[in-house]
């Protein structure tokens, strides 16, 4: 695991993916970053809501563990069923509040491991929403016809400000944490912010253009059940983790599994 603070290791990421988009534009293609104030001004928002998610994100794998704050990002398909149709003026499914029920239920299973847990995974759950929110509003930009690409750029320069104000208030050493030497550091730091931020980002916003934020989120849901494996095996985090936790993260797991198949039924 990193030893950077979240707030560094999310302005680095955020730093990192803003050049690396910028580049990608600029010597890849014939596109323009400008795309006028409006929709400037709409694009950085969306980045302030990202940058706020991958705060809470990294802040509750440093105050709890991986698997802590991957149960919590679980939820995400699930505060996409509410904020879709409430951003999008839409009607609120009865299905769908049992199933927030259920994924209640499942939280407080996984909180009940240990009380030391409940902060990581509230920061978790706040990260999720943040993500919901942030991937419905992103959807009505790549629909507008902004290119997702662009869209990447602006977005990662508004959440690098909103993370690098952080920096002065999480980090006991201030702005001069953001000075370190290590390469492995560094390769990590590239690796996250060119693949798994600029690329990714990329990629999911082209997704967009095609499918629901509801849908994409569903699919991006399971991800924290492979992550949750791999902390397991990794981080031997399988011996911190009672059976009270595995219940909570399948119970939310199956709460995603319904939705899909409810959805069909009762539409």
């Amino acid at each position: 695991m990193s030893s950077l603070s979240a707030s560094v290791l999310v302005t680095w990421r955020c730093l990192l993916a803003t050049l690396g988009a910028m580049l990608w534009v600029k010597c890849m293609s014939d596109r323009k970053l400008w795309l006028g104030k409006v929709v400037v001004a709409k694009l950085m928002g969306i980045g302030v809501l990202i940058g706020l998610h991958w705060l809470c994100l990294f802040g509750a794998v440093k105050i709890a563990n991986v698997s802590i704050a991957l149960a919590g990002l679980a939820t995400l398909s699930l505060f996409t069923a509410f904020a879709e149709p409430l951003l999008n003026r839409g009607r609120i499914r009865t299905y769908e509040v049992m199933l927030g029920l259920l994924v209640l239920a499942g939280i407080v299973l996984i909180a009940g491991t240990q009380s030391a847990y409940f902060a990581g995974l509230g920061l978790a759950l706040v990260s999720a929403f943040l993500a919901a929110i942030f991937m419905v509003v992103n959807k009505h930009m790549v629909v507008s016809g902004s290119d997702p690409m662009v869209m990447v750029y602006w977005e990662m320069m508004a959440a690098a400000a909103v993370c690098s104000l952080a920096i002065p208030v999480f980090d006991p050493g201030g702005y001069g944490a953001m000075a370190f030497s290590d390469p492995t550091e560094w390769l990590w730091l590239l690796i996250l912010a060119l693949v798994c931020t600029v690329f990714a980002q990329d990629f999911t916003n082209r997704l967009l253009r095609q499918i629901s934020a509801y849908k994409l989120n569903l699919a991006a849901n399971f991800e924290p059940v492979y992550g949750i494996m791999a902390a397991a095996l990794i981080f031997g985090e399988h011996e911190e983790l009672r059976l009270s936790f595995y219940l909570g993260a399948l119970t939310i797991v199956l709460a995603n599994f319904l939705q899909p198949r409810l959805q069909r039924r009762f539409g």
